[in-house]
């Protein structure tokens, strides 16, 4: 595919009203980091990717390169003490010409925020595909308190006003500052260099560049937008609202997708969590990171993370625990599976399995515990074929059980098991005839 322009994702805020230590780029909605979602969009129409970072940025780029190895991302350190502001993010910074643009590749460049983690790539290419000399994605809003305002004329963008310089008659303005430019690079190269900062803030803004260039006659193109696709985070509440605008579109597309969910509002499902075939999802789940539901019914309030559930039944009530595979099993209400693979397993209730290998035809009676952890180190426990196991044991690890055993209910079990074993680990049960009267005719008389 070939690409015409750059994009320049601006990450350097603090994020203050966020009242958080993690950075606010960093903040996650439906599992996945808002500046990643962003990345997974505009990579899709752009291979010259500019980040420009300040604010925790050590950090912020080692999560993206854990996240995006063999990445080829541009990072820019602002001068945040000479040059802040949304502008001074484009600026070098340092050397002869602090005030020019950083070296980007193609003419035109697309410049949005790292906090719009509802952006997607279809609405991009809008920007992308106009000939203007500058475009502007705008909102119409009820309220647009906390946006920069735009002035219209006939359509056509006269003027940005940030919200912090705006005057009361400004402030009353409809139109709001999407956030999302896409500027021809000689307009930009023209223009960075003779910006002041001569605002309230003293920063050097992005948008006094629309007033330069429209004293210049260019062309400004509005583009308006959805504010459910332009939303800035700048708060938790924002988070928050961000994060059920992106399960809508989750929970619609595995719907159109042929997935069957039950009370949707009720259902939490990540952005990497993958659907196959014909699958169920009852009310008030929860499936987590890179979970994959292949003709599945997953049901109510049960919570999966980063595990594949093929050909199977989950819940109610039950959790499935990071690093686990199941397939073609039944596992039933408050069962705990952890870094686990059960195939044609039966575990209908009450159990904690851990660490385990469980092959085809094995009954995981009611409250049996894998025990995988000596206090310092964790053990699998493998089990066969057609094992039995009885209520109430514990399976200590590591242990190994063959194919075709019978484990008696409340065991312990600390030693390995051949195939066709019958296990039984408890103690003796004695029976004393006649204690209760005795007990109880004892205890009536020391009362007397």
């Amino acid at each position: 595919m070939e690409f015409s322009t750059s994009v320049i994702i601006l990450s350097a805020g603090f994020g203050t009203r966020m009242k958080s230590k993690i950075p606010k780029v960093l903040h996650k909605i439906c599992g996945k980091e808002m500046l990643a979602c962003i990345i997974d969009e505009v990579s899709k129409i752009s291979d010259d990717i500019h980040i420009i970072l300040y604010n925790e940025a050590e950090l912020i780029k080692q999560i993206l390169n854990d996240k995006y190895p063999n990445n080829n991302f541009h990072f820019h350190l602002q001068n945040h003490q000479s040059y802040p502001g949304t502008a001074g993010a484009l600026m070098k910074g340092y050397g002869e010409n602090p005030k020019d643009l950083i070296d980007i590749k193609y003419h035109k460049t697309l410049i949005l925020s790292g906090d719009m983690p509802l952006v997607e790539s279809a609405t991009l290419q809008d920007f992308i595909n106009s000939d203007f000399d500058i475009t502007l994605g705008i909102l119409e809003l009820e309220n647009a308190s906390g946006y920069g305002r735009v002035v219209l004329n006939d359509d056509k963008v006269i003027e940005i006003i940030e919200e912090k310089d705006a005057s009361l008659e400004i402030q009353q303005i409809r139109f709001a500052n999407g956030g999302i430019y896409c500027i021809k690079k000689d307009i930009l190269s023209k223009y960075l260099p003779i910006l002041e900062s001569n605002n309230k803030q003293n920063e050097f803004y992005l948008t006094d560049i629309i007033s330069l260039a429209r004293n210049d006659n260019c062309d400004i193109l509005g583009i308006k937008a959805k504010e459910e696709i332009f939303i800035g985070v700048n708060s938790k509440i924002d988070l928050a609202r961000a994060e059920n605008l992106m399960l809508d579109k989750i929970r619609l597309r595995a719907m159109k997708n042929g997935v069957t969910l039950r009370i949707p509002q009720s259902i939490y499902i990540e952005c990497d969590v993958e659907f196959i075939g014909e699958c169920e999802v009852e009310s008030n789940s929860v499936l987590k990171g890179n979970t994959k539901i292949i003709n599945s019914i997953i049901h109510s309030n049960t919570i999966i993370e980063n595990s594949i559930i093929e050909n199977s039944t989950i819940g109610p009530f039950a959790r499935i625990r990071p690093k686990s595979t199941i397939l073609d099993s039944h596992i039933g209400n408050f069962v705990e599976i952890k870094a686990s693979n059960l195939n044609g397993v039966k575990a209908g209730h009450l159990s904690y399995i851990g660490d385990s290998e469980i092959d085809s035809g094995t009954n995981i009676g009611a409250g049996v515990i894998t025990c995988n952890y000596d206090g310092v180190k964790k053990h699998k426990t493998i089990i066969g074929k057609n094992v039995f196991v009885g209520s109430d044991c514990q399976l200590i690890a590591p242990l190994t059980i063959g194919s075709n055993v019978l484990i008696a209910a409340g065991s312990s079990v600390s030693r390995n098991a051949k195939d066709g074993d019958l296990v039984i680990s408890r103690a003796k049960q004695e029976n004393k005839s006649g204690f209760y009267y005795k007990f109880f005719n004892s205890n009536t008389k020391e009362k007397k």
